[in-house]
């Protein structure tokens, strides 16, 4: 009997035995499927970098100076001496009037010029020969201050005679229309046979120096506020310390040449909240004409900033978040604050990370949630795990 119960106890620490390795066996199993279903996410590790930021702002060129030419005078136009988008320097004919009856003028008026001198020398004449009568008391004071009166008012009548020539020499000068500086002329929109006034709407051309172009755009309030430090300082000191800007072109392509913003106007505008800035560009060349378009690129550099991609965040009740990586891998979704100026690619946290924090960066939106385990891995390696993790199902087939 005791050799039954011995087998008997022996056959029940056997299953026993059996129970508890088969039990250790299935948690680890359990414990492995677990680490095998973390799934594998990208992160980083933030550390304090220099950041180039930019900003853009929508610009309008004008020339250094865009001179509408407008006759001084009123006339048919004989001639166009230069075309459409010539060079030209200053004091070259544009434009010639139809001179003749400005010719004519001065002649009339060079004619009274003629007769008035011819009336003072004979009124001086008689004013001399009345003079000697008077001192030998052969006429009388009356008549000799007559004398003297008339050759006055014949002065007179000279001396109007010469301004109306001068004034006819002058609009005869006026027909030749000239250009009041170096520049390139713009649009001829009338030509030979039209009349010219100074009283039209459109000129006859205008006249851009483009030798330097002021590149305009706008600022808001907010911008002149940060630029001064909240009046901290003033607005002449903020403009000369803002860096160089560069334009970018309509073709997208930078203009080679940096600029220089030079004034900031000291007027808001009620309509839009912003104020006109100037930015002077050198155009040797000419490319920059005036009435084009482009985009003032002025840079925004920052030291010791915590930069992440965009595609690490996500947004929620207008609220950016990122997924910081704990200790036991889990991740935790967390607010942040960021800089408005990005670049499009990545952001400059300023509140809410700091150095040496980890964040996922791959699967934001998609494959994390709050409190999820991950597998951290480098965002180097995610090109090369992609295709293994595809051809994964066709080994198991």
């Amino acid at each position: 009997m005791k050799s039954i119960s011995s087998t008997l106890g022996s056959l029940g620490l056997l299953v026993a035995s059996a129970a508890m390795l088969t039990g250790c066996s299935g948690n680890s199993g359990q414990q492995q499927g677990m680490q095998m279903s973390a799934p594998q996410i990208a992160t980083i590790t933030l550390s304090p970098q220099q950041a180039n930021l930019e900003t853009t702002f929508p610009a309008t060129i004008q020339g250094k100076t865009d001179i509408a030419i407008r006759p001084q005078v009123t006339g048919f136009i004989t001639k166009v001496n230069v075309d459409e988008g010539q060079h030209v320097k200053k004091g070259q004919v544009l434009f010639t009037l139809d001179q003749v009856q400005f010719n004519a003028a001065v002649d009339q008026a060079q004619a009274q010029v003629n007769s008035a001198q011819t009336a003072v020398n004979t009124a001086r004449m008689t004013a001399d020969s009345k003079k000697k009568l008077f001192e030998k008391n052969i006429i009388s004071e009356y008549e000799y201050q007559l004398s003297q009166n008339n050759l006055h008012q014949a002065e007179a009548q000279l001396a109007t005679a010469k301004a109306s020539l001068v004034n006819a020499k002058k609009n005869l000068a006026y027909t030749t229309v000239t250009s009041p500086s170096d520049g390139v002329v713009g649009s001829i929109p009338n030509r030979e046979g039209s009349l010219a006034s100074p009283s039209s709407a459109q000129p006859l051309t205008t006249v851009s120096d483009n030798s330097q172009v002021y590149a305009y755009f706008s600022l808001t309030e907010k911008d002149l506020l940060a630029m001064t430090n909240n009046g901290a300082n003033s607005l002449d000191a903020a403009i000369k310390s803002l860096p160089e800007v560069q334009l970018r072109l309509s073709d997208g392509t930078i203009y080679p040449l940096s600029g220089k913003v030079a004034t900031v106007s000291g007027v808001i505008d009620n309509n839009t909240g912003s104020s006109s800035v100037r930015a002077l560009f050198d155009n040797p060349q000419g490319v920059l004409r005036s009435g084009g378009t482009g985009v003032i690129v002025m840079p925004s550099n920052r030291e010791s900033a915590i930069v992440i991609p965009q595609k690490a965040t996500f947004e929620l009740q207008d609220k950016k978040f990122v997924y910081i990586v704990n200790d036991s891998n889990k991740v935790v979704s967390t607010p942040i604050i960021i800089d408005p100026i990005n670049d499009g690619k990545t952001f400059v946290v300023t509140s809410g990370l700091k150095a040496g924090d980890r964040i996922a960066v791959e699967g934001v939106g998609t494959r994390l949630s709050d409190g999820l385990t991950i597998s951290p891995v480098d965002p180097s390696q995610m090109p090369a795990q992609a295709p293994q993790g595809a051809a994964a199902p066709q080994q198991q087939k």
